[in-house]
């Protein structure tokens, strides 16, 4: 075939260059890891269980954590009540017992979450004004203030139980919590571990020969030296907490034995020395609690309206920690239904306070969701067992006691880990908001600011043996529950959160504010895992009215 027409040869012409893609000032030039709802780390979540004999070892290591905040609290307030180390040592014997019949309600029929509960430091203030104004009566004896101080203290307690009995099962405060975002979690729980500052390294440094190696030691024992080891890796990674605490303790009492603080002064041998305590001398070999075993309750309304304002923080206070609990535990964060039921049945507990003659009223332990996370063990039935071992060393007292004059400074020590963990699994939730929001680090920066700040201000402003806070209107009742709300870095980091972040721009920055991915788990049926999670035992929820649980 023959073309015709005539042919021009044109010379080729170049492509185009490719226009440079320019990556936006701040690109990531790394891995991007997505949003992660549950840790995948954890051995042990809330359902799967360790064998009987780690559980039983870790269940004992709950114990020993918790029984640190216990020894604090009832050595700091039976002496100002007149209390010698008999009447401690019973206290100590009462609020186990509570802790431990506490601990099985949240974790059988309130949260159900892996959390132990324990005594609460929000109580304090209102404490120690009812101490005090029994300080001018005449009493034939020391011995009697202390038992008529803590009548009033049980009547005090069984009256304001009804504040979070009606929080809860009115389901107020679970609707209260729907006004949370990640955005406010951030913060609240952060400052639940961060606020918490003053029971870490000052109470470490009041004894650092023996709180600083006890630090450094499980520091080096429970992450570097497992690393070694392949078969001691999760047996120092789970258990090196008591290998620690047996070596710092067995160190302290050869410094004892040895004579290193015979010429101190008298708060460091408090601090130093393992026979300081008396417990061991005092404590009965066998003591059962029971209602009313100080006496009939005294009621006062000045007394209960203080009280009232405690009741109210340990709830904030609970609910903080109840969401890293979540979080440690491979759960799904607890729903408002969840938070009601568990603020609820958080009253009834302090009601039984009262009635059993505990000394202040119980609240989700700090410390022992952080030992969660630090052996990555967040089991259900390990907390439980641990409650086992509160009823046995709270009726057992001599062997309760042995472990109890365990110097203050090891627990400080344990704490600065443990506090710092909490703080740190509250900054995971960031993730599901858009971190990049001017708006959020807004918020985010005054309610941790704030958050730590104005208590730091109250609590250096009250005066440690009469608990007078900043706050001066004239009402003392009045005056008990603004300082006490105004002490707690969770309760303030709440208030000032909750406002901004519902105020400032709300409606507009829904998607940033991570309110999408953090809506469906508020509600019974928005999450399928809600009910796997939060679920009664043995069908229970079958036979409960849906308006309450």
């Amino acid at each position: 075939m023959v073309e015709n027409g005539h042919h021009h040869h044109h010379p080729p012409v170049a492509a185009p260059p490719m226009p440079t893609i320019q990556q936006p000032l701040g690109a990531a030039r790394g891995p991007a890891f997505p949003p992660s709802e549950q840790l995948i780390h954890l051995n042990y979540c809330i359902h799967s269980n360790p064998s009987w004999v780690q559980t039983v070892l870790l269940a004992f290591q709950h114990y020993i954590v918790m029984l640190g905040s216990v020894v604090m609290i009832a050595t700091r307030l039976v002496p100002q009540m007149g209390g010698d180390h008999g009447d401690k040592a019973r206290v100590i014997q009462a609020v186990l017992f509570m802790s431990g019949l506490n601990t099985l309600l949240q974790t059988l029929l309130g949260s159900r979450l892996p959390t132990v509960m324990g005594p609460s430091f929000a109580y304090l203030l209102p404490v120690l004004t009812i101490i005090n104004d029994f300080e001018d009566e005449e009493f034939p004896s020391e011995h009697e203030r202390f038992l008529h101080t803590m009548r009033a203290i049980q009547g005090a307690l069984i009256i304001s139980s009804f504040v979070n009995m009606i929080l809860g099962f009115t389901r107020a405060w679970g609707d209260f919590t729907k006004l949370f975002s990640p955005v406010i979690v951030v913060a609240y729980v952060c400052v639940v571990g961060l606020g918490l500052f003053g029971r870490g390294f000052p109470e470490l440094g009041k004894c650092v020969e023996i709180g600083l190696p006890m630090l450094i030691f499980l520091v080096i024992f429970q992450q570097y030296l497992k690393h070694f080891n392949q078969r001691a890796h999760p047996i120092l990674e789970r258990f090196a907490l008591l290998l620690c605490i047996a070596l710092v303790w067995a160190f302290a009492a050869i410094l004892t034995v040895a004579g290193a603080y015979n010429t101190v002064g008298a708060t460091t041998k408090r601090s130093c020395r393992t026979d300081r305590s008396y417990l061991l001398e005092s404590a009965p070999w066998i003591k059962i609690s029971y209602p009313f075993q100080w006496g009939a309750p005294i009621f006062r309304a000045s007394h209960v309206f203080g009280m009232m304002g405690a009741a109210l923080v340990s709830t904030v206070e609970s609910t903080g920690t109840f969401i890293a609990a979540s979080r440690f535990a491979g759960a799904t964060p607890p729903p408002a239904h969840v938070l009601s039921r568990s603020t609820g049945l958080q009253g009834i507990g302090q009601f039984l306070d009262g009635m059993f003659g505990s000394i202040v009223g119980t609240t989700a332990s700090v410390e022992n969701v952080g030992l969660l996370g630090l052996t990555n063990v967040g089991s259900r039935r390990v907390v439980q067992v641990s409650a086992a071992f509160m009823f046995f060393f709270s009726i057992f007292g001599k062997f309760g006691a042995f472990f109890a004059s365990i110097p203050l400074p090891i627990f400080a020590a344990i704490y600065c880990v443990l506090y710092g963990l909490v703080a740190a699994i509250g900054i995971t939730f960031i993730q599901f908001t858009n971190t990049n929001s001017l708006r959020n680090v807004y918020v985010l920066g005054l309610s941790l600011f704030l958050g730590i700040s104005i208590p730091q201000y109250f609590v250096s402003r009250t005066d440690p043996v009469t608990g007078h806070g900043p706050v001066h209107s004239g009402g003392g009742w009045f005056d008990d529950i603004l300082n006490t709300i105004f002490s707690s870095s969770p309760t303030v980091a709440m208030i000032v959160g909750t406002i901004l972040d519902n105020t400032l721009d709300a409606h507009h920055a829904r998607e940033d504010r991570g309110i999408s991915w953090w809506s469906p788990f508020q509600h019974r049926k928005g999450d399928g895992r809600n009910e796997e999670f939060y679920n009664f035992p043995l069908r229970i929820h079958h036979y409960m009215p849906n308006r309450y649980f």
